[in-house]
């Protein structure tokens, strides 16, 4: 598929997650088989831009395109403004923001807040696209099924948005008020499917190979967007191109990889944050990597005392060596589901 003249490589998507899908997370998807990243959003607020938390958010140094970057907000004019901003720094594509869910977010109305006033939605996405359009650069949106069951609006919204220029959608099949909880549904986003010309991307709910497939066929999407499967399981996406390729699933990681993966990943999560925040930053990627391993709480313990980077990643090597030497490769992981995860909190700088 095409977003504006860029070609991906495969359908296979990473959402924007704040405190997440920084930089090195990124593009550590992308080695691992994702087509396409999307970055943490980034506020449309111009008196944030110089702060260090926008700025690592709009570092790019290294990182292979098409670059996405978010950006939330709720005033139509600063949007188009942050928009510019961005791109100035590298951004490809602009992705605006209607999808978050977190009430730091919805409560200053942008987000899924924005999807209860369609007039004002409407208005920031042909500020965005306009601004965008003076430097060719594509737009595309991120959005929700509705705010709440009674006002599911996103075939509206989102036809709308292609008549304004947006040039791809993003569903998540929940609601606002769902948050990241119950299941996500597919037949608003198959609705949406149905009624634009332009690709169509679902997201929610998609942990394994066989529900990527599934989604794929009960929407007819043109590509599929992964989160919270991806935190801590980075080779997800290989996993699903190969069973999309070929209905084989890939035998799991060797911990050898795992450890390279891992080591890998805090350095370059080091080199984007300073000692005090990256030692920090990186507990909950580290986490996230060994969870339902044998010994992980007690590995997480000690972790979480230690607070600088030579100690961590001392760690992690001993604990990857103690599990290599039990085990050649991860064992199957077993099932997540939404209420044992910790939703990923959405912030506005």
């Amino acid at each position: 598929m095409h977003i504006g003249p860029f070609a991906l490589a495969n359908p296979l998507m990473v959402a924007p997650m704040a405190g997440v899908t920084d930089r090195p997370f990124r593009q550590l998807c992308k080695r691992l088989g994702a087509g396409y990243a999307v970055s943490e959003m980034v506020t449309s607020r111009k008196d944030l831009w110089n702060t260090l938390k926008t700025s690592r958010r709009a570092n790019h140094a290294g990182e292979p395109g098409p670059i996405a970057v978010q950006i939330a907000g709720t005033e139509a004019p600063m949007m188009a403004e942050a928009a510019l901003y961005n791109i100035d720094r590298g951004a490809q594509i602009i992705d605006i923001n209607m999808g978050c869910p977190a009430k730091k977010v919805c409560n200053k109305w942008a987000g899924s807040a924005l999807m209860q006033d369609e007039t004002l939605a409407l208005q920031i996405i042909e500020a965005v696209v306009n601004a965008c359009a003076t430097r060719n650069v594509p737009v595309t949106l991120k959005m929700r099924t509705g705010w709440c069951q009674s006002h599911k609006n996103a075939v509206v919204l989102a036809r709308a948005a292609e008549s304004a220029g947006v040039q791809m959608v993003a569903v998540h099949g929940r609601t606002r008020e769902q948050g990241y909880k119950g299941q996500a549904e597919y037949d608003t986003i198959a609705a949406v499917k149905a009624a634009l010309r332009i690709p169509v991307v679902a997201n929610g709910d998609i942990r394994t190979p066989e529900q990527a497939r599934d989604v794929l066929q009960a929407t007819g999407a043109d590509a599929i967007m992964i989160g919270r499967a991806a935190q801590g399981r980075p080779w997800i996406f290989r996993e699903i191109n190969h069973f999309l390729a070929t209905g084989e699933h890939l035998a799991q990681p060797l911990v050898s990889e795992v450890r390279r993966l891992l080591i890998d990943h805090l350095h370059d999560h080091y080199s984007l944050y300073d000692e005090f925040i990256g030692v920090r930053s990186a507990r909950k990627h580290i986490a996230w990597y060994v969870r339902g391993l044998p010994g992980a709480e007690a590995f997480r313990s000690h972790m979480n005392t230690l607070e600088d980077s030579t100690a961590q990643v001392a760690c992690v090597e001993h604990f990857m060596d103690q599990l290599g030497a039990s085990m050649d490769r991860l064992p199957t992981p077993t099932s997540v589901t939404d209420n044992e995860e910790e939703p990923q909190r959405e912030e506005t700088a």
